[in-house]
């Protein structure tokens, strides 16, 4: 089994901030080395090399240390806190939609929220590219020209189609439609299909 890499600058600046951590931890709560010692089974001289970074803070000695002070062990080694998770929306307007980028990265396979709007003059104008999409109606009815077919999809149902085949999609009535469209480079697919329009 390969030893992990000594000289990685990230890991050294984590485990040179461990010691420090457990020398506060047990100050804070007024615990003696000994006391610690007893409690962990880990020798009063293990644990001032730890603590003064004379000794490597491994999972073995940590453990029981967290253990001891009932705290994570995310506490002892100083983990970063997790990044705000929420997408930063920006719509944007285009062709009687209000599209709503759902994926921050540049390239890959892209999401998007979309409401198309009724009352556009927009005449339905098949159009190719490279590519591959999923959408999937999550209210309204969206019509999708694909091809020589001519589907509508209610709420509730996907399809998926190589953009490079002619196609259009659009609102269906009197109702706005709005759906989630995943687009991907060829070659990526969700494998869910349309029925066809009866």
């Amino acid at each position: 089994m390969n030893e992990q890499r000594r000289d990685d600058p990230e890991i050294d600046a984590v485990l040179t901030g461990v010691g420090p951590r457990l020398r506060r931890l047990r100050k804070d709560r007024d615990v003696t080395l000994a006391a610690l010692s007893a409690a962990t089974g880990i020798s009063v001289s293990t644990l001032s090399r730890l603590e003064s970074g004379g000794r490597r803070p491994s999972l073995e000695l940590l453990l029981p240390i967290a253990r001891a002070h009932e705290v994570p062990l995310d506490d002892l080694i100083g983990a970063p806190p997790v990044g705000d998770p929420r997408i930063r929306v920006k719509p944007i307007e285009r062709d009687g939609r209000t599209i709503m980028p759902l994926t921050a990265r540049p390239g890959g396979l892209q999401a998007y929220k979309v409401v198309h709007r009724v009352g556009c003059t927009e005449e339905p104008e098949q159009r190719t590219h490279e590519g591959y999409e999923w959408l999937y109606v999550l209210s309204g009815k969206l019509r999708l020209l694909l091809a020589e077919h001519d589907l509508v999809l209610d709420a509730g149902e996907a399809a998926e189609f190589d953009t490079r085949l002619p196609h259009w999609f659009g609102p269906v009535g009197e109702q706005p439609v709005e759906y989630l469209s995943l687009f991907g480079p060829q070659g990526e697919r969700m494998h869910v299909k349309a029925r066809p329009k009866q």
